[in-house]
């Protein structure tokens, strides 16, 4: 069997994090010739092409795998040196993690404060949608994910987190001045609250009324926080579909209305990791689903 040779592994994902073959030489203390030749000689016993050759480089598809092996061998290395008392004074465990905006404004930073302080850890925190964080998995840059996807990544295994649920909400004088009449008209027609260009839960929301036609209003206001969403719609900027923890408060109030009671919209949210046996991975799975079990709905 091919073996892949350490060095040639850790070249390979210094090019990429480093951007350039030069900056990868330098960081490796080696020349930029060395360096290309580890890469060749990578790509001759792989059998495949593993990095675009453009500025900054950009792994392959197939160079993405080999990538994800050298981000996970360099973890099983930290781990191992850490149990053999081998770590420098004062050294901390990095845990890089790929999570959705709306987990990080309301329950995902509680799960991390229950980890064991005595495991000395430090969050390198992603913030992705959960429809993508699964891409930074399958590219080795980040260790575990919440992610809405129950396919795990290959290497990665999956639990399942719970429900995180949405309503579409309104202020009461903006519901009056832009909703009188059938929601499923007049929703479509009104000013309307977005995270980003690839939310999609308005435009969603739309269509299950409307029985998939449509989407929601061009005119759209983009406020890529998660406060700052529930903010905007709650100032009367326009209408949105929010984590039903965030509005709650409001709507009691009476800052905010529900603007369809009976159609909340459901986002169940799964943990993925690399598959290691890695007592810092291990200790932050369970601090996440133990406190997802306790803050979201169940699936």
């Amino acid at each position: 069997m091919t073996e892949l040779p350490l060095d040639q592994v850790r070249t390979l994902l210094a090019v990429v994090d480093e951007g350039t073959f030069e900056a990868a030489a330098a960081a490796l203390h080696v020349t930029p010739s060395a360096v290309s030749q580890r890469v060749k000689a990578l790509e001759q016993r792989t059998g495949r092409i593993l990095l675009m050759r453009t500025k900054p480089v950009q792994p392959t598809e197939s160079g993405e795998v080999v990538v994800r092996l050298a981000r996970q061998l360099a973890r099983l290395e930290r781990d191992a040196r850490a149990e053999l008392g081998m770590s420098g004074a004062g050294e901390a465990t990095r845990v890089s993690i790929a999570v959705n905006s709306d987990s990080l404004a309301t329950w995902f930073l509680p799960a991390l404060t229950c980890v064991p302080e005595k495991l000395r850890l430090c969050f390198e925190l992603r913030r992705e949608d959960q429809d993508h964080t699964a891409a930074l998995l399958r590219e080795g840059l980040v260790m575990a994910a919440v992610t809405s996807s129950s396919v795990p990544v290959t290497g990665c295994s999956v639990r399942a987190l719970g429900t995180m649920r949405y309503v579409a909400v309104a202020r009461p004088d903006f519901a009056e001045r832009h909703l009188d009449g059938p929601l499923r008209e007049t929703l479509a027609d009104a000013p309307v609250v977005v995270f980003d260009r690839r939310d999609d839960l308005q435009d969603g929301f739309v269509r299950r009324l409307r029985r998939g036609r449509g989407g929601a209003s061009p005119v759209r206001h983009f406020v890529p926080t998660s406060d700052g969403f529930v903010e905007a719609v709650a100032a009367g900027l326009g209408w949105g579909v929010v984590p039903e923890v965030q509005a709650d408060p409001l709507l009691r109030s009476g800052r905010l209305v529900q603007l369809a009671p009976d159609r909340a919209v459901d986002v169940p949210l799964y943990w993925q990791q690399w598959k290691l046996d890695s007592p810092a991975l291990a200790a932050v799975a369970d601090a996440v689903t133990a406190t997802a079990a306790q803050t979201l709905r169940p699936r």
